[in-house]
């Protein structure tokens, strides 16, 4: 196991987020210690989870606008999500999401399943992703949803077959990698068929 010691942390930039500059040493397998330095993005934990209903064979999508995915070879930058957001400083991820499906589904979810936990993109951020299942029903509905309109929200909703998601994402249609990993997972396990 490495050794690390942090010799400098910078705040280099950000607002919503944290951007720092970190100067540090690793001592390598020979036991050298090798100076490097990383630019680091303190994103925050967050969670997601797959909707599905087991009775309809149903998954409940959302779309909305990000602007990296534009940035980045998306023309309409609409990305087709499983529900999802960051993780509010003291409070717990299930709690998390169960919030999350309701600010954005208008569904109200007592029970979720947790499947994994992976790091997004460890070379450069800190985000830890919390994946899980969560069965919806129509009784469950007790609102419109479609997002906090105060922090710029405007998502749409898209239930579909099962069959349609997966042929959507056989077909590339989608592309969020915490949808791919969850809606994968579903069809390993068999949740839906």
């Amino acid at each position: 196991m490495p050794k690390v010691h942090i010799k400098k942390s910078e705040m280099i930039g950000g607002e919503h987020f944290k951007l720092k500059k970190i100067k540090f040493d690793l001592e390598k397998q020979d036991g050298t210690i090798e100076e490097q330095e990383r630019e680091v993005y303190e994103h925050g934990n967050a969670v997601a989870a797959l909707l599905y209903n087991p009775f309809q064979s149903t998954i409940l999508l959302t779309k909305q606008f990000r602007l990296p995915s534009f940035m980045n070879g998306n023309p309409s930058g609409m990305l087709t999500e499983v529900c999802a957001g960051l993780i509010d400083d003291g409070e717990h991820p299930e709690e998390t999401i169960k919030r999350e499906i309701l600010e954005e589904t208008g569904y109200k979810i007592n029970k979720v399943q947790k499947v994994y936990e992976a790091y997004t993109s460890a070379g450069a951020s800190t985000e830890l992703l919390y994946l899980y299942l969560a069965e919806y029903h129509k009784e469950q509905k007790v609102s419109e949803g479609g997002g906090v309109q105060d922090e710029g929200e405007h998502i749409e909703l898209d239930e579909m077959s099962f069959h349609k998601c997966m042929d959507l994402l056989e077909n590339g249609q989608i592309r969020d990698a915490k949808t791919i990993i969850l809606l994968q997972y579903a069809m390993l396990k068999g949740v839906l068929r």
